[in-house]
């Protein structure tokens, strides 16, 4: 209860500051995210300060994003038209169904994520695909650094440059590093950065862990009864309809 209402309380401050890096929908979690034992009142553990070295340009982009457009479904956000969930790397969402399924082969680990249903197949020691080869997760490829396991990606689509939950600028030239390590039987710590030195100023590290549960994983039917589209589009054509009676 004290770590809950301390979040609650925390998500709060963060929203009043606009804080980009630290979501609030804290308050949805069990207080604040453990890691080894230790709760983390930021995802950011370096720099100290806990904030991302955003650039100027950069962190007035985040804070002001551009809005998408109502013309076709083509302006909408890729998670909106049932194309991508939370599994583009990194993997930043910490509430909202967000399972994760890992299988290992000899040659692969498959991230299977809940929300959006996505799945990242990644190769073990294979080089990157020629950057004509486009999907919405960005190509990933993995190795191994003693008992963890390193996964860089490359070649996101520029339309999904912002991340959501909480809001990350992901650009199409940015490499996205993440490092998973079992710490104990039913923790997996995941740590993150996003390299492009034209969106930070330095380096900086995230991370959080997730563990072990005996609860499945259920089907994310995104387009199944998905309505808000066509209703959205067809909001903004009542709008413009409207508009034109006004001017007549």
């Amino acid at each position: 209860m004290l770590a809950t209402a301390a979040a609650e309380r925390e998500a709060g401050g963060f929203e009043r500051g606009l804080d980009p890096e630290a979501p609030a929908m804290l308050r949805a979690l069990d207080g604040f995210p453990r890691v080894r034992g230790e709760r983390h009142t930021r995802l950011v553990v370096q720099p100290a300060d806990g904030l991302i070295p955003y650039t100027p340009d950069a962190r007035r982009e985040v804070q002001r994003p551009p809005r998408n457009g109502y013309d076709n479904p083509e302006d909408r956000p890729t998670p909106e038209r049932c194309l991508s969930g939370v599994g583009t790397p990194p993997m930043t969402t910490l509430s909202y169904a967000t399972r994760l399924r890992i299988v290992q082969t000899r040659d692969h680990i498959v991230l299977h994520m809940e929300y959006g249903d996505d799945v990242r197949i990644v190769p073990i020691g294979a080089a990157h695909l020629p950057r004509v080869i486009k999907s919405q997760l960005g190509d990933s490829v993995g190795h191994w650094e003693g008992n963890t396991l390193v996964i860089e990606t490359v070649g996101q689509p520029e339309a999904n440059r912002f991340h959501n939950f909480p809001t990350l600028l992901v650009p199409s030239d940015a490499t996205v590093i993440e490092r998973l390590t079992r710490v104990s039987a039913s923790e997996l710590n995941y740590q993150f950065t996003v390299v492009d030195p034209k969106t930070f100023t330095g380096p900086w590290l995230g991370e959080f862990s997730w563990f072990q549960t005996g609860q499945p994983m259920f089907e994310h039917a995104c387009h199944e009864g998905n309505y808000s589209l066509p209703n959205i589009l067809a909001g903004a054509r009542h709008d413009e309809a409207a508009k034109a009676a006004a001017a007549r």
